[in-house]
């Protein structure tokens, strides 16, 4: 019989009360943050989507796994299962963990980028970007010219514009490009999926300059979901299937485990290049820790291998994938922009086109995420000109190319009715978007500064 509704594929085993501050109490702890979301105390918070990033609700095979946790220093069981549950999926032949994502990304580029290189991508992430940046290099994007029509349904946004690439190439040199890497899904843009199609496309540029690629996998589950369902000829592979093709596409990959590892904390960086490997474990043993655990506990590892293994269950991808479209389709409905389609960790809000009265000098989508969080206690993120604008010696800002509000879907947390409440906040902060008002900021860091920045309002 087909399905009528996409149900949550688990039972609920155990719960997390919630909090419910008063709007005076919301109110207050905006100002005492500085009206940065990421100040605020997870109590103050009714419905956190502030990010899908370690913070979903873990299985009863991954808890049963961390009792079976080994922390012995070296050697650990617990290293041997995850190494094996990476190599199965990407078949790659190096596996080094890491605490996370960043931890992979600082040691992949600061073991393989020089000053004045130049990293390509479809879009950098905040921390790959300030990575990139920090060893001098400069992180340069290239996703398709579709990504930036946000009301369009074109499958594939995530896409890197292939001569593009190759004009980049041919312009610096191929000396000034020490690797390309592809982010999937594309985060900054929205979540969106990259082709298997364009993958290969990628992949033949490199290979005719003779440059690694790199995967930015945090996302790979997900992006494999949406090429099984939206591109040609895929529909009657596994997502796994797929997986491991777009894994045998790359020299390397860097890993957040904490998105589609379904953990709360961990990643890896792996490749197939043995002398690089070699280098990129001598870091890792200086500032992570020794090679068979690499700032992890042996719980975590074993965590992280059974994550991998559920995130590419069908009838999870369908149902997560799903939940998130619900949200998207909700908020679609009642004419509040976004980017279409919507991408499978999260709904983006177009802010700018919300609140078109508020320049992008006066941060529209951090107002637009404080609105939020005043109106019903949900914790979003800026994706704009706090997060990717750059402050000139002047004083001056250069906007960041767009002005988005993510709201995040942690994996496995949430019910249909959490989501319904998002979609209500949301409608009711739009009804009376002409009233939002700016912000101004009065501290920034000089480093991934959205962390810690703070506001106070335009007067």
């Amino acid at each position: 019989m087909p399905y009528r509704t996409i149900i949550e594929p688990f039972r609920i085993h155990t719960v997390e009360p919630i909090d419910f501050p008063t709007a005076e109490a919301r109110k207050a702890a905006l100002e005492r943050s500085g009206y940065n979301l990421f100040e605020l105390h997870a109590d103050e918070v009714i419905i956190d989507l502030l990010t899908d990033s370690g913070t979903g609700a873990m299985s009863t095979s991954q808890w049963a796994g961390m009792m079976r946790g080994d922390e012995s220093y070296a050697g650990s069981r617990s290293f041997y299962r995850f190494r094996d549950a990476v190599t199965a999926i990407t078949g790659l032949a190096h596996v080094i963990p890491t605490h996370q994502g960043r931890a992979a990304e600082r040691i992949l580029f600061q073991t393989a980028v020089k000053p004045g290189d130049v990293v390509p991508n479809n879009t950098h992430f905040d921390t790959t970007r300030a990575n990139v940046e920090f060893q001098g290099a400069e992180a340069r994007d290239l996703v398709i010219e579709e990504s930036h029509d946000h009301s369009s349904d074109y499958p594939f946004k995530g896409n890197m514009d292939v001569d593009r690439l190759r004009a980049t190439i041919s312009e610096v040199g191929r000396d000034r490009v020490p690797l390309v890497m592809l982010t999937v899904t594309n985060n900054s843009g929205g979540g969106q999926p990259v082709s298997l199609a364009n993958l290969r496309e990628v992949r033949s540029v490199c290979d005719e300059f003779d440059i690694p690629l790199f995967l930015d996998a945090c996302r790979f589950a997900e992006n494999a979901w949406f090429v099984k369902t939206r591109e040609e000829g895929q529909q009657d592979r596994t997502p796994r299937d797929i997986a491991r093709e777009m894994f045998s596409l790359v020299d390397g990959a860097t890993m957040s485990a904490k998105k589609d590892g379904m953990s709360n904390i961990g990643g890896f960086l792996a490749m197939n290049d043995p002398a690089l490997a070699e280098v990129c474990r001598n870091l890792l043993i200086l500032t992570e820790g020794f090679p068979t655990y690499g700032g992890l506990a042996g719980y975590d590892l074993e965590a992280v291998a059974r994550g991998l293994e559920e995130a590419l269950d069908p009838e999870y991808l369908r149902y997560r994938i799903r939940s998130t479209a619900y949200l998207a389709d909700k908020v679609d409905r009642a004419g509040i922009p976004i980017i279409k389609p919507p991408g499978g960790h999260a709904v983006y809000l177009d802010a700018a086109a919300l609140l078109p009265h508020i320049p992008a000098s006066q941060f529209p989508a951090q107002a637009l995420a404080c609105a939020l969080y005043l109106e019903g206690g949900v914790r979003g993120v800026e994706i704009g000109s706090v997060m990717f604008g750059k402050r000139l010696e002047d004083g001056s800002e250069v906007p960041g190319p767009s002005e988005l509000v993510r709201l995040a879907v942690p994996r496995r947390t949430y019910t249909q009715s959490h989501i319904d409440y998002v979609g209500e906040v949301l409608i009711s902060v739009a009804e009376r978007a002409e009233e939002l008002i700016g912000l101004r900021l009065t501290y920034q860091a000089p480093w991934l500064r959205h962390f810690t920045a703070r506001f106070e309002p335009v007067e």
